[in-house]
């Protein structure tokens, strides 16, 4: 073996093994049944940070943004240092909408965390989620089929999901490219929130690997 052959041998294998451990994924995560847009998006209950139980259905009527999250990910880092999902959030809230942080890392996972550090974690960072979501279990990370750390979803006021992805086109962790990315997401909500269609309502998320149970 040449020492070009055995260099791109090693490019490939080191590669490999960051896919396998999890520390970067673009969508690739094990599948689970996936919600259609356009249709009912599916239900579920949870307990947020600070105790209070959450039904999807108790926000009929209004747009519901659900954003996965785990705050060690690099990309999620990217993200909230940037001050860019802070000011979405604002933008959304502002609107009427409610957005719900989730985090669905299992305890011992990166990224999992009880509602105190949550909370912590949200007056740290500046964020204004409605409400922090603690899926432990990843219950409502499998019904969705979260895949990665972001992953966006949007909801109509129907109760009909109207997009799901990433939340812009470049996926990378330089705070930079955050300004020069394709805002699908942010599009995507502009457009729900205005009664409009979503022209691209399913893109590909990008980010760490949602911290399941193994």
């Amino acid at each position: 073996m040449n020492s070009f052959s055995r260099r791109a041998m090693l490019r490939t294998t080191a590669l490999s093994a960051a896919l396998i451990g999890g520390s970067l994924m673009f969508g690739t995560a094990p599948a689970f049944a996936a919600p259609a847009v356009g249709q009912a998006a599916p239900a579920f209950t949870a307990v947020d940070s600070k105790g209070k139980e959450h039904k999807l259905a108790d926000f009929k009527g209004k747009v519901v943004v659900l954003e996965w999250t785990n705050h060690d990910c690099p990309y999620v880092k990217k993200h909230y240092t940037s001050s860019n999902m802070q000011n979405l959030q604002k933008q959304a809230t502002d609107a009427g909408v409610v957005w719900l942080s989730v985090i669905s890392s299992a305890p011992g996972e990166q990224g999992h965390v009880e509602g105190a550090k949550a909370d912590e974690l949200s007056a740290s960072r500046k964020a204004v989620p409605t409400a922090v979501l603690l899926d432990p279990k990843g219950t409502i990370g499998k019904v969705y089929d979260a895949r990665t750390t972001p992953h966006m979803y949007v909801i109509d006021a129907k109760g009909l999901l109207r997009y799901a992805g990433g939340i812009d086109s470049i996926a990378s962790t330089k705070v930079e490219d955050v300004a020069k990315a394709d805002p699908y997401f942010k599009t995507a909500l502009e457009a729900v929130v205005k009664g409009e269609e979503v022209k691209q309502t399913v893109t590909r998320p990008y980010g760490c690997n949602v911290k399941y149970k193994s």
